[in-house]
Parts: structure tokens; sequence; C-alpha cells
């Protein structure tokens, strides 16, 4: 997940909150601009004792990772990230280490246009599975947040209410979630959509389609549903496709957004018919 806002709005504090809420091993990472990608997923340092070279895992090697500011990193560090954020593996040397099961990265930014930040490689970004933002708080929950300023971490005393194995078998039990032919039909066709708007100089990769399915089933078991509505397919498309769209020069001048792209495409492709009797309910 990549919480993406700007500077204080309480980013850090949720992601972190959301880490100290997983029971298993955690990592955090935070990004500067001289850090190294051996900082990130380790290196062989040899070791004079016994004339043989050693490998000392980096951060990575964790259930939860918290990648703090993580475009504040030279895009050849953020890069170290690619191959464990998508295959859950590390090579190091010719050497192949496995990461822990779940190995889930929660990774905070803050907007482009910020001084000492550098953009995600596009190849990243597709891999986080959402984006979302915080934005700043409404103004009674401001009051409260300022009538505490006298704690200065609020994820102390945060207890775990889930262990990496209940995710585990959680995630195995969404992927029994069943999704309609022609509601996997609608899921490719608003993927296709995004790479045929003009405004688009790269629209949403396979990566994102499948990340529209297996999102829409969670939500819809989050939701006490077996099966998926166009609605769950509606409700989170924001957050799994918009991060994905490049969008042109041309486009950007004119101030389109990427959810500008995204709000259009729902309302463009149509809604498939609820006629299948597990998706009762559905509103086209």
């Amino acid at each position: 997940m990549l919480l993406e806002d700007k500077p204080g709005t309480g980013k850090t504090s949720l992601a972190k909150a959301l880490a100290a809420a997983v029971r298993g091993s955690r990592g955090r990472i935070q990004f500067t601009p001289d850090l190294l990608p051996s900082d990130v997923i380790g290196a062989n340092v040899f070791d004079q004792r016994s004339g043989e070279f050693e490998f000392r895992a980096g951060p990575v090697f964790c259930s939860v990772l918290l990648a703090d500011e993580i475009n504040r990193a030279s895009p050849k560090t953020q890069s170290a990230l690619l191959q464990v954020m998508e295959e859950r593996q590390v090579t190091i040397d010719g050497e192949t280490y496995e990461a822990p099961s779940p190995f889930i990265v929660i990774a905070t930014q803050n907007p482009v246009e910020q001084l000492g930040t550098y953009p995600l490689p596009e190849a990243q970004l597709d891999r986080f599975l959402i984006r979302t933002a915080l934005d700043y708080p409404d103004h009674s929950a401001a009051i409260a947040l300022v009538a505490e300023s006298s704690r200065i971490d609020r994820t102390i005393g945060i207890e775990p209410v889930v262990t990496t194995e209940r995710v585990v078998e959680l995630s195995d039990l969404a992927s029994n979630a069943y999704i309609a032919p022609n509601l996997l039909d609608y899921i490719v066709s608003l993927v296709e959509a995004t790479r045929t708007d003009r405004r688009c100089e790269l629209g949403a990769s396979m990566r994102g389609g499948l990340a529209l399915a297996r999102c829409g089933k969670v939500y819809a078991m989050a939701h006490n549903r077996h099966y998926v509505t166009p609605d769950d397919i509606k409700a989170i498309a924001q957050a799994v496709l918009a991060h994905r769209l490049i969008i042109s020069a041309d486009a950007q001048i004119d101030g389109v957004k990427q959810s500008d792209v995204i709000d259009d495409v729902l309302r463009q492709v149509p809604v498939p018919a609820a006629g299948d009797p597990r998706m009762a309910g559905a509103t086209a």
C-alpha cells in the first residue's frame, strides 16, 4: 500500500499503526538521498575471521516493511525493491533469498512537487496494490489532536490484532470469492479503456487488472459476501488503478489528473447486468 499526501497529514503514523497491528517481524527503512540499495536488501560482506563472504540481510526480510518517504531516495535505491515486491525474493550475487510470507510493504511518500523528492519508477508504482491519501483532518478532529499535543508518538501502545498466519488464511479465504464471467469482462474493459484514453501516455497494465480482481474479492468478503458485484469494483477502482496511469504532458497542462480519467472510464464503460443470482443487489 502506498500512502501519498502532503507532509504532516499522518502518513507515517498510520503506516506505523498498521504495521504494529500485525503480530510478526517488522522492519523500517527511512529513505534518504544517500541511501544505497545494499542498505535496503542487504549485501555479501567479507568475514576476515572465516575468510569467506557472509550474507547480511537487509531490512526487507520481514513480514511487514514500513518504507517511510520512499520517494526521497534515488531511483537506483528505489529500484532495489522491485524484485522483492513482485517475487517475494531477493537475488544477490547469483544467490536467491526468500522473503517471509506474508510480505507486506506499507510505503509513504510526499507529492513529487515537494523539494528533495524523486518520482517513483512506473514499474515500482505498478507493484503497489493500492494507493490512497489521508488529507488534513476536519476541524473537530484537529482540535482533538491539538488537545493531545504532548503525545509525541500516537502509535505507542498499539497491540497486534492479527497474526501473519491469520493474514495468509484470510488472503486464501478471499481468493475463493466468486466473480461472474461478465464482471471479469467489465474489469478487463476498464483496464483497456485507460490504455485507449488519449489523455494517458500509459494506461493500466495487466497487473492492474489482476489487482482489481483481487481487491474486489477482498472488498466483497469484508462486506460479508462470497461474490463480487460491479459496485465493489467501482468502489475500489480509484485506489487500485489511478496510480498506474501516466498522464500525457498536454493533458497535465490542461489540469487533467489520474482520478479524472478513472472517473470518466467508470462512467463510459457499460456496467454488466446483475443477472447471476450471486450478484443480487448489484446496481447498474
